[in-house]
């Protein structure tokens, strides 16, 4: 038995166009931040790409907030241009990423005052077995001069912001 023609390029057409609009309806893939902007004053922490605002978190900082960090133990958060140098999955905190603290400068000015820059500065959520607080954390500053997300926020970030991203860090 032979097969009309207009048989066969009918599921030919159909194969075509269905693999033409799954192309056309395809899910982009998330965005991932190429910059991250603290503004301490404000609390807020905002991640971008390619300039564009992707999201913004409300943060908790060091006990001491106002001024940039000079030295270990002065629980204040950095202020600068940094990059996000490595992550930890098995953090005290739920997860943290690694800021480039302290920079060249940082450790040039704590030479000069002949104090250590101090380090370990980092974006994280909230102490493990402590999640349960949520955003009440944002009632107080309360690091040692990293800045604070909750669990589920950090979750995200974790997975928006890769290695190597930019962080700015104002007052």
């Amino acid at each position: 038995m032979r097969i009309p023609k207009r048989l066969i390029t009918i599921p030919v057409l159909v194969a075509t166009m269905s693999s033409y609009f799954r192309a056309e309806t395809k899910v982009p893939e998330q965005r991932k931040a190429d910059k991250i902007v603290i503004e301490k004053a404000a609390r807020k922490m905002t991640l971008y790409h390619k300039g564009a605002a992707i999201k913004t978190y409300k943060v908790s900082l060091g006990g001491e907030p106002v001024d940039a960090k000079e030295r270990q133990g002065d629980h204040r958060t950095p202020e600068g241009t940094y990059t996000i140098s490595g992550r930890n999955a098995k953090s005290k905190f739920h997860r943290s990423l690694r800021i480039s603290y302290p920079s060249a400068a940082d450790r040039e000015r704590a030479r000069k005052a002949e104090v250590d820059p101090g380090g370990d500065i980092m974006i994280h959520g909230l102490p493990n077995g402590w999640g349960w607080l949520g955003s009440g954390h944002l009632k107080s500053d309360w690091t040692d001069g990293c800045i604070a997300v909750t669990n589920e926020e950090i979750e995200e970030i974790w997975k928006l912001v890769p290695n190597g991203t930019i962080v700015v860090i104002v007052p």
